[in-house]
């Protein structure tokens, strides 16, 4: 009752100071550089009508009145990833451009449950110089010509992250050879799927994955040659390979190609650049073919986002991703230092960081970011966890300054003494200095945005575009204060709503058209891999471009900002005529502190919704000690009746103050206690779910779980 009354005592003074202080700001023009967009304002869309479809299209690509634009692509002729990076070795020299964290140790630490974690002490950042990247790559393409790979031919690339992945794949480039990209989490199926699909010869990977080529090789008949990027720490351990296969460390391969007499083969802006396997959520992944002309595209789209010349880049995506690779070229193109990290050792207190040492955003304090809607999930649940823990006093004071923030943030006023007080605590997890981050690749919930781009006090976009429109699309304008949206359609892209007329989307709705989304623009691939169905399926000409159909289906505000309202395949019709969006319902309760994963479950043939739910693991142990259950272990607590109750009690309270309706929400849930990975064939390497294999494992379950309902 006391520390209620402090802390109305404490609004009403901060309320006196506001009134006090807010002219003096205001006078001295102390306001973010943000304009409101809660208002319609003009944009440069040019809108087409049709019976059948409305395009929303931004014609800016052509404009040289942007001066990096203009630089770049305009006066240097820059139309493939060869030609970009001679460009960026002419223009920063010897500026720094790829870093990569000193390794000076390791050692096993053994967790009080048991579990053996490995711990890496880290030292500084090591940089290389454009040049330095310009030569090694350069030297690398002449060393793959010595070992016999000729122009026009594919590499594969399966590793990590780092430095080596992007020179390797330059090196390529420059002898117009084409990258075929693994993620490293796809299972060993899709893996030997992707390398014998393509028919590469000779497969990059590094000392951590060289050992899985032990079995895998035999399933591999053409691979004759695997180049290993080195460790910092360890020898590689060549025994145990088939006699036929070459082993070669990537530091030889850059040698040889220092003394070869060899010609560089440029390619050109129509050649394939990359084979990118998507890691889809149905069936094998699809293999992505993307032109140097598609890449670069992107990178215009990008340059006409934000101006990033003096920003620091944190990579630690997957690159084999299409939004990691190409944010990696763009930044280069920029002249933006790219500091490499992992979720491993990103932050002090990242699972593989030693103690007394710090993660990599504390000693690179980057400056932008790429990331996935699950990291930001995961960043927000451990920040409401650490303040819960602290007790409800502690919540209400962080609650008052969140709520004061967040006032001040949409009135573009910074609030700088709650900020040293509270916030720049918490923005030290990223380093303390970032300014802008880009979302993307699923949705991300409006509670989260919001409360991230609150507490970080970062400038938090959410773009929307995929592997097969080369990471174009939509994306917010870095000026838009809003959430729920993925902004208007990006430079030179043209977006368009179609009818579907067994969703009930048309373009003639009030007061928003809606319908499937369509991408269209030089940035749109040139289709699947030897998969000319599922290509002539999905991609089309139209106008002279070239277009994808997306399978989402999508709402035009009045300014031409793009809202993702439901997904064609995750559309389920229930037996009283309700439509549920599976993907809408997840994303939602996924929020919920109890929550890890979840999949939604809908039969057309049953009136309700049932769950497949992974919980977190603490809070569950937490609720079982509320309902008097502290003595069961882990896995006893998932099947318990009374548990599982309480977390539908739960998970209908969070999803009705959230908006969504009684029939979307699940009336039974199964509790899974392995985390779903995409080792465990759940998830894809993405992290996004795949429904039909979680189907099909958790089937008597939701048989169980619908017969239960009465």
């Amino acid at each position: 009752m006391l520390f209620d009354f402090i802390i109305s005592l404490a609004e009403v003074i901060i309320f006196l100071y506001d009134i006090v202080s807010y002219p003096i700001y205001y006078i001295l023009g102390y306001r973010i550089s943000k304009k409101n967009l809660s208002t319609p304002s003009p944009q440069p869309w040019l809108v087409t009508e049709g019976s059948e479809g409305i395009s929303f299209v931004r014609e800016t690509s052509k404009d040289d009145s942007n001066p990096i634009y203009k630089d770049i692509i305009l006066d240097n002729k820059v139309d493939t990833v060869k030609k970009a990076l001679d460009y960026s070795a002419k223009k920063h020299g010897a500026k720094i451009c790829l870093g990569t964290r000193q390794v000076l140790g390791e050692s096993d630490e053994t967790q009080s449950n048991g579990k053996v974690f490995k711990k890496l002490s880290l030292g500084d950042y090591n940089w290389i110089s454009f040049d330095e990247v310009h030569r090694i790559s350069t030297h690398f393409g002449r060393g793959l010509r010595e070992l016999g790979q000729q122009p026009h031919t594919p590499i594969a690339i399966y590793a990590e992250t780092r430095a080596e992945w992007i020179m390797s794949a330059f090196g390529a480039f420059s002898q117009s050879m084409y990258v075929t990209t693994l993620y490293t989490n796809l299972g060993d199926d899709a893996i030997i799927h992707g390398i014998n699909e393509t028919e590469v010869d000779c497969i990059i990977t590094s000392y951590d994955l060289l050992p899985k080529f032990k079995t895998m090789l035999a399933k591999c008949p053409r691979v004759k040659t695997l180049i290993v990027m080195e460790d910092q720490l360890h020898q590689t351990d060549l025994t145990g390979y088939q006699s036929d296969v070459r082993i070669i460390q990537f530091q030889s391969v850059v040698t040889h190609g220092a003394t070869s007499k060899v010609e560089d083969v440029p390619p050109g802006p129509k050649d394939t650049a990359i084979i990118m396997y998507t890691s889809g959520s149905t069936g094998t992944p699809k293999g992505v073919i993307l032109a140097h002309e598609n890449l670069i595209a992107t990178s215009t789209s990008i340059m006409f986002l934000e101006d990033f010349r003096q920003d620091i880049y944190i990579a630690y995506l997957p690159l084999a991703h299409v939004l990691e690779l190409l944010s990696e070229c763009t930044m280069m193109m920029f002249g933006v230092p790219v500091g490499y990290s992992s979720p491993n050792t990103m932050t002090d207190v990242s699972t593989m960081v030693q103690k007394g040492y710090k993660g990599d955003a504390s000693i690179l304090q980057p400056t932008m970011m790429c990331v996935v809607p699950l990291i930001l999930e995961r960043i927000y649940k451990n920040i409401m966890d650490k303040v819960n823990a602290k007790g409800k006093n502690f919540q209400k004071v962080f609650d008052f300054c969140y709520r004061y923030k967040l006032y001040w943030y949409h009135a573009q006023t910074p609030t700088p003494i709650i900020d040293r007080l509270v916030f720049n605590k918490i923005k030290a997890l990223l380093g303390g200095k970032m300014r802008f981050v880009i979302t993307g690749s699923a949705p991300l919930s409006p509670q989260t945005h919001e409360f991230l781009r609150v507490v970080l006090g970062v400038t938090l976009v959410q773009g929307y575009t995929m592997t097969e429109t080369t990471c174009t699309g939509t994306c917010m304008d870095p000026e838009d204060n809003s959430v729920g949206r993925v902004g208007p359609p990006m430079a030179g892209v043209e977006v368009k709503l179609v009818n579907w007329e067994e969703g009930n989307y048309r373009v003639t709705d009030k007061p928003n058209p809606r319908g499937e989304i369509c991408i269209g623009g030089a940035a749109v691939a040139k289709g699947y891999f030897k998969q000319d169905d599922k290509t002539k399926e999905s991609f089309f000409e139209e106008g002279g471009k070239r277009w994808f159909k997306s399978g989402d289906i999508g709402e035009f505000d009045k300014k031409g900002s793009l809202k993702i309202i439901d997904r064609k395949k995750d559309l389920v019709k229930l037996q009283a005529g309700e439509y549920v969006s599976l993907g809408k319902v997840e994303s939602q309760l996924k929020t919920h502190p109890l929550v890890e994963n979840i999949c939604v479950y809908a039969d057309s043939f049953q009136f309700n919704t049932v769950a497949i739910m992974v919980p977190i693991q603490n809070a569950l142990m937490k609720l079982a000690q509320e309902l008097g259950k502290s003595g069961l272990d882990y896995e006893s607590l998932c099947n318990d009746n009374d548990i599982k109750q309480a977390v539908i009690s739960s998970l209908s309270s969070y999803g009705k103050n959230r908006n969504l309706e009684k029939f979307e929400m699940p009336t039974k849930v199964t509790l899974s206690p392995e985390i779903w990975t995409p080792e465990s064939g759940l998830v894809t390497a993405a992290f996004k779910l795949k429904r039909k294999c979680i189907q099909a494992l958790f089937q008597p379950s939701i048989d169980k779980m619908y017969a239960e309902i009465v």
